[in-house]
């Protein structure tokens, strides 16, 4: 892999790039939200570890075997993400494709016709949560950003009492 040695930033957006698109499983590809976490756990180690240049031959024969092993879904996974920027109006160099053509605003045709969506998918093909996963959701990704139900019950709290004493 040639990768821009004088700018560290570009190395690892390079890497980065490169990663994710032989590890591109979705959350849907997984039968627990926990096998998920694990699996982006282990990509962002490869990844750091490769920017770092921690254990390289390691990594890149796991990444040679992993993509053995899972050509087919990782080329499905490329073709969907192609497909999805192809139908937003947008090329793979970054150039503005418009969404018609001509003076009378007819729509391009793209050659294909429109596919069905499966029930439980919104129209890009992802999986629509149910209401358990919005709530672990919602839950984990308040703690994510440091909030906890304790730390508002401890400050209702402190503000309460702090206003009898003033």
């Amino acid at each position: 892999m040639v990768v821009a040695s004088g700018n560290p930033f570009a190395k690892e957006m390079a890497i980065r790039k490169r990663i994710l698109n032989i590890y591109n499983k979705r959350e849907e590809d997984f039968s627990s939200l926990r096998e998920y976490n694990d699996y982006l756990e282990d990509v962002e180690d490869m990844t750091t570890n490769l920017v770092e240049g921690i254990d390289v031959a390691a990594i890149e024969a796991k990444i040679a075997q992993y993509k053995e092993e899972n050509a087919e879904q990782i080329t499905l996974s490329q073709a969907r993400k192609a497909m999805n920027q192809s139908s937003q109006g947008f090329t793979g160099q970054g150039q503005y494709v418009p969404a018609v053509a001509g003076a009378m605003g007819q729509p391009r045709p793209t050659g294909m016709a429109p596919q069905p969506v499966p029930l439980g998918h919104d129209m890009h093909g992802y999986a629509v949560d149910d209401e358990e996963m919005m709530r672990l959701r919602a839950e984990r990704g308040g703690r994510a950003g440091g909030w906890s139900i304790e730390l508002s019950r401890k400050r209702a709290l402190e503000e309460a009492f702090s206003s009898i004493w003033v």
